[in-house]
Formats: C-alpha cells, structure tokens, sequence
C-alpha cells in the first residue's frame, strides 16, 4: 500500500512497510553465506536509515554474506514486480503492498513461508497476517500495519464545550453537533469518496464487497449490509462541505485541516505532518483518539494498510533470505521499526513500542478487528480508476438509493473481476 513518511516535532511519523516478529537477531547459527550478497528490495520510505544499518549489520554478522537493500519507488511498482518474479534472477527479498499479496502469490512468483510461520509467526496478529496466506499457505510474513484514526482540532473541540474524546460513535455525532451549533468551524471534513474509511466501516458491519458466484467472484456491493454502512457514511459527510465527487486527497484533506476551521478529519497520521507543514502553529492543536465504534468496548472497522516481506520462487539463496526474515522480523528490529517509523507492529506484545506517538497510540486498539479489501487476485483492477465503488458512494451522497447506486455499477465491478490475470 502507498505511502509516504514525514516527521514534524510532536506529530506522529509515518511510513507504511516492514517485517515481524521472530528471535532477537542474536542467535549465531544460520546459512553460511560466505561470499554470497543477498538482495532486498524495499520501498521508499519504508525503512528508517538507522533501522536498515542495523539489520545489516547483524545479517552480515551472522551469515557472512553481504546484504544489498535496494529502494524502490511506488509508481509502476507492481508490474516491475511482476516482471522481476517471472525472470531467472530475481530480488531475493521483496516487499510486497499487503493487498498485491495474493496476486503475486497465485502466479507461483513467492515461495512458501510455511515453515517459518511455525517458528517466526507463532504470535503474528491474525488481522495482518490475513494478507500473507493465500490458498491456505504462508507466502510473505506480515511486516507492519498502518490505519486511520481521527485527527482533531483541540482548540476548537474546547469552543464546542467539549470535555475528552468519545467513545462511542454516538457519542462521536454529538461532539460534531455541539461543533456546528457552537462554533463557525466545519465539524467534520469527509470527501465523499474517502473508500478506504468506507472499507472500514464495511468491516466493521461485517458487509463483503465480493461473492462467489457459479465458482466465480462476482460483486455484492447491492447487499444490504454495504448499504447499512453507506448510511452511517452519509451521517458523517452530513457534517461536511467537502466535495461528494472527490476523495481525501483531491485536495489533501490535511492541507484543508491546516486552516483551522476544520474540527476534525479521519485520516493517516502523516496527514497531520501535512498539515503541520502547511501551518506550523496548528501544531499545537492536533490531537489523536481512535476511531469510536458503535459501543464502547470495540472501535469502529478500519482498513489495514501495510506491507508484507517474501522471498521470491526463484531466488537460489532460499535459507540465506530466511536468515534474512529471521533477524528483521526478530523482536529487535520489529520493535525498533515500530518505534522509529510510528507503524503498528505484526504482533501485539510489542506495542508498547508506539509509546509516546500519540498518532501510532491511537491506532493500534483498531488492529485486532480491523481488515483489509477483499484478498484476492482480482480484486486490484476493481480499484483501478475510477473505482465503481467511489462512483457508487457519490451517487448515494447526491440521493441515490443505495440499491439503484449499486445496480449502476455492479456490472463494471464484474467486469472487472473476470479479467485474466
């Protein structure tokens, strides 16, 4: 999954790429890698300068082989990928977007990590090793996990009379309410096709976008689940002057939350370093609380966005790349990427890591019941642009019924998802 790391003093860092858990890289025993050189391709942003000498360092030691990580960028990603696994000689290691996983997977393109899941993932959280099995195999080990969380602005949530952060999603429309009765601020900027807070909303009423049908997938966006969540989507955009045919980034969403006359918006943290570089003295005023669920005891369904770590099929250093995997998904490396990056770790025993990131404290409760797009091959050219579901979510927002929304697009969906791969 895309995206981008910026630091700003008292604002969360982000980066959305790394590996998990495992021993504690001291263990001296390994491949003999001798005279070998081990490649990695990792994306850009996704491995902090000091995080990168460390693993190499203990690699090197411990192996004898050299370790070449070489930088990626996200644009063309994919097929760059795609070409590199089907050649004689691929990266050994690759980093691979949670949600491309299994497309990589079904071509034969990564190697099976079963064993390893035994040992290294005993513990791994099962919402984000989700994305690294396909067809009931291990074929990548879960490096981080990013999600959503609201963004709000203290000072005007003080105008409104308002005293904490709500709990419930209820509680969560009050707030909103005392905003827009109390203050001339936007509550709540909501594009009207911020999908991927849409996807969470999906997940958490339980609500699938794909089924199979006549041992094909086909789409289910006309269940009455989907339109269930869509409602619960409007009452928040109800909150909003942001354009209904727009997402988040059309304009940036922290670039509009830097004016200060936005109370709150629900996005990434390194949307809030946007806006802290668009105005510095908002800084002062950001705060963090996770996305509010119907009751009080489970936040609200987010999208897990991250990355994953395989080992390609074709690679001839097989035991040398698990040697690899071994020391940067060990305690050590795991927990030292989780504290400098401010991503959410692949198992729980390390979040401790994220104290004093308040962006980062603020997502990880939403981990454990969060989730991702629907895990298949085909589902990647179901986003491609424009997306049939964004188009479905702008109808709804202008009036649509959701059953009529969803009819209108449901045969570019299946579309879609007949294509070969």
């Amino acid at each position: 999954m895309k995206r981008g790391l910026i630091a700003a003093a008292g604002v969360a860092v982000l980066v959305v790429n790394v590996a998990a858990c495992g021993s504690d890289g001291g263990d001296t025993s390994g491949a003999d890698g001798k005279g070998e050189t081990l490649t990695v391709w990792a994306m850009d942003g996704s491995t902090a300068d000091q995080w990168q000498k460390d693993v190499q360092a203990d690699f090197e030691k411990k192996t004898g082989a050299k370790l070449k990580v070489e930088i990626q960028q996200w644009n063309g990603i994919q097929q760059k990928i795609t070409t590199a696994l089907s050649e004689s000689d691929p990266p050994d290691v690759i980093e691979v977007g949670n949600t491309q996983t299994p497309a990589y997977a079904k071509t034969g393109g990564l190697a099976d990590l079963s064993d390893l899941k035994k040992t290294l993932g005993k513990d791994w959280t099962p919402s984000i090793n989700k994305s690294a099995v396909y067809d009931g195999k291990q074929y990548a080990a879960p490096w981080f996990a990013v999600n959503r969380v609201v963004i709000y602005n203290k000072k005007i949530w003080s105008e409104a009379g308002i005293k904490g952060t709500p709990k419930t999603r209820e509680e969560f429309f009050d707030a909103l309410d005392k905003i827009e009765q109390k203050t001339d601020a936007e509550p709540l900027y909501m594009p009207g096709q911020n999908w991927y807070f849409f996807d969470g909303l999906l997940i958490g009423n339980n609500a699938d976008l794909v089924k199979k049908k006549g041992g094909k997938w086909v789409s289910n966006l006309s269940d009455p689940k989907i339109g269930e969540a869509m409602d619960v989507y409007k009452k928040y955009a109800s909150y909003s002057k942001a354009p209904k045919d727009k997402d988040e980034a059309t304009p940036q969403q922290g670039e509009v939350f830097a004016k200060g006359k936005t109370g709150a918006m629900i996005g990434l943290s390194w949307e809030a370093a946007t806006a802290v570089k668009a105005n510095k003295k908002i800084e002062k005023d950001i705060g963090y609380f996770t996305i509010p669920g119907e009751t009080a005891d489970k936040p609200e369904g987010v999208f897990l966005g991250g990355s994953n770590l395989a080992i390609a099929a074709g690679s001839e250093k097989q035991e040398l790349a698990k040697e690899f995997l071994k020391i940067a998904l060990s305690d050590k490396h795991e927990g030292a990427l989780a504290k400098e990056n401010g991503v959410i770790p692949n198992k729980k025993s390390l979040s401790g890591k994220l104290k004093g990131n308040p962006a980062a404290e603020a997502a990880a409760p939403a981990v454990a019941d969060g989730g991702l797009t629907p895990l298949i091959p085909e589902w990647a050219a179901v986003e491609n642009p424009p997306n049939p579901i964004k188009t479905y979510m702008t109808s709804v927002l202008k009036g649509k019924s959701h059953k009529a929304a969803a009819a209108a697009v449901e045969g570019e969906m299946n579309k879609r998802l007949s294509q070969k791969q």
